[in-house]
């Protein structure tokens, strides 16, 4: 069965609208419920509205950071760390569509954009590694291994 465009179907939807509110809300309840999270990690990670969006993952040994940047290539795509601050960034890709063509609803990111994380000491940024491939790009950030306190005789 051909499902046809209606103009009903054409029509924009305040779904998105509902969610980027809810993405807020969510955001906001995340951040109370847990208010240790970021300064354990230093890292905002709610930011609202980022692009791109990143799931971030806390295993025993990483912090993975996984963001889908569909139709960049490798070489549109940066990741730089300095002083502290992990930046994604790409490059803006050039809209290709005729003139004589209008949108009727657009959607997809054609600019430049940038989403930056705030990182604490706690991990050992000699050894970041990232990977891009089929527009997911996955960074792994190695913990440092907790020293061992020592003891000082003071008295």
């Amino acid at each position: 069965m051909t499902k046809s465009l209606s103009s009903k179907t054409l029509l924009p939807t305040r779904r998105n609208e509902f969610l980027t509110s809810f993405d807020s809300m969510f955001d906001e309840m995340v951040g109370k419920a847990f208010p240790d999270f970021s300064q354990e990690f230093g890292v905002n990670f709610f930011g609202n509205n980022s692009y791109p969006k990143v799931d971030i993952i806390d295993s025993e040994k990483n912090l993975i950071l996984e963001a889908e940047i569909p139709g960049l290539s490798k070489e549109e795509v940066n990741v730089d760390f300095e002083e502290g601050v992990l930046t994604i960034a790409g490059s803006k890709r050039e809209d290709s569509r005729p003139e004589d063509h209008k949108y009727v609803r657009k959607e997809l990111k054609r600019s430049s954009f940038s989403r930056s994380f705030k990182l604490a000491d706690s991990f050992d940024f000699q050894k970041i590694k990232a990977k891009f491939e089929n527009g997911l790009l996955l960074i792994t950030v190695p913990k440092k291994k907790p020293e061992k306190s020592k003891k000082v005789k003071i008295l």
